[in-house]
């Protein structure tokens, strides 16, 4: 989280979903923005592939056909637009690892990118709501309304509908 803004950021949580952040201040001030979610509209079948790539490099689906197949089914299963729909399914829909720490993410060239939207892109509606699963941080933490969203984005993580969201844009 140390380094230049637009750059990216990624960590193992539970030493086996990789994260990616994106660092959001001077490299003096550690700052950055979990990705929670991303709505696919390309690529669906390449993030399908490295979905079950990731979640059968655990030893027993790589041993078992069985259970490799039934993870197939699984994530065959999963529209398109919610196979990235968490922190952890973003890393590893898009095959991320933590050694790329530093990309820069706005870079045209970088294989992980952000791309600005199309000029025939409508601008969506932004809505900030509480963040989920901080209930253990107690208030005034688990009020602030620092988890951002395209209002009705259905690759969202957690209740998309939740008390306490406003429009910002």
């Amino acid at each position: 989280m140390y380094g230049e803004p637009g750059h990216a950021y990624l960590y193992l949580v539970y030493g086996m979903y990789t994260c990616l952040n994106v660092v959001t201040e001077p490299s003096e001030q550690p700052a950055a923005v979990l990705i929670r979610a991303v709505e696919l509209t390309d690529g669906v079948d390449a993030a399908r592939s490295l979905r079950l790539a990731q979640e059968s490099s655990v030893k027993s689906a790589r041993l078992d056909p069985l259970l490799r197949a039934r993870i197939a089914a699984r994530i065959a299963a999963v529209p398109g637009e919610r196979l990235a729909s968490g922190p952890g399914l973003v890393g590893a829909a898009f095959g991320l690892a933590v050694s790329l720490t530093g990309l820069d993410l706005c870079d045209p060239a970088s294989a992980v990118r952000l791309e600005p939207p199309r000029p025939e892109d409508p601008v969506p509606a932004i809505v900030a709501t509480p963040r989920v699963g901080i209930g253990y941080a107690g208030e005034p933490w688990v009020s602030m309304p620092w988890r951002f969203a395209m209002a009705g984005a259905r690759a969202v993580s957690g209740a998309r509908t939740v008390s306490g969201a406003r429009t910002i844009r």
